[in-house]
């Protein structure tokens, strides 16, 4: 059977469009939650064996929490600051009892619990660092032992704050949970100061004695 020839493209004529590219914020994103191969292994197994999984995702909680925050207000007028970056974390990882699973590479490992409601009364003390950084702090949970407060900014930047000073984690959740489930060493963020309290009480962790800003801290901790 004699089939018809293609139809050749005219001089200046252009292919159809394809699909549109990806590669937004937002698309890495959900790329990221849907990745098998997205944490290091000894990381990997602490979070399965809390009970996460990728696209794991709970708006309804995260959004809870979100009201929460956003309906208080301590003694002192201070409110918590809510954005996306704390939010998404809430959503996919909250309420796990994150664990390690392994030994620590430089330092020992520490348990992770994200529930920002551990630092409902530490408005003042987040507010205090966030200035000290030039951004806004949103709490995460909780790390270790001593249940430091854990916290994001507004770049998804993560710290650690405990009676001993502030510390950076990370860049990115990612990174920060990677580095306390195995034990990396985090970067002293701010001198020593009193451990985060109640606002009532006057007082906070965050001084003007920081000696970091936001852009001093974009290196992830090493080991």
């Amino acid at each position: 059977m004699n089939r018809p020839p293609r139809p050749r493209p005219q001089p200046g004529s252009h292919p159809p469009p394809g699909p549109p590219p990806h590669g937004t914020a937002r698309d890495a994103a959900a790329h990221r939650r849907t990745s098998t191969t997205r944490f290091p292994v000894a990381a990997d197994d602490a979070l399965r064996n809390a009970g996460w999984q990728p696209g794991r995702w709970d708006m309804r909680q995260a959004e809870e929490w979100a009201d929460a925050l956003r309906g208080h207000v301590s003694p002192g007028g201070h409110r918590h600051a809510v954005f996306p970056a704390a939010v998404e974390v809430w959503a996919e990882f909250g309420n796990l009892p994150i664990a390690p699973t392994g030994p620590g590479r430089t330092i020992a490992p520490v348990s992770v619990r994200i529930d920002p409601l551990h630092a409902l009364h530490a408005a003042r003390t987040l507010a205090d660092l966030g200035r000290a950084l030039r951004t806004e702090i949103c709490p995460l949970g909780t790390d270790g032992p001593d249940a430091a407060l854990l916290a994001i900014d507004t770049e998804a930047r993560v710290y650690s704050l405990d009676h001993s000073g502030d510390w950076y984690l990370g860049r990115d959740f990612d990174t920060a949970i990677t580095a306390l489930l195995t034990g990396v060493r985090p970067e002293r963020l701010i001198r020593p100061a009193a451990p985060p309290v109640s606002e009532s009480a006057g007082t906070s962790t965050a001084t003007a004695t920081a000696t970091a800003t936001a852009t001093d801290v974009d290196a992830d901790p090493v080991a």
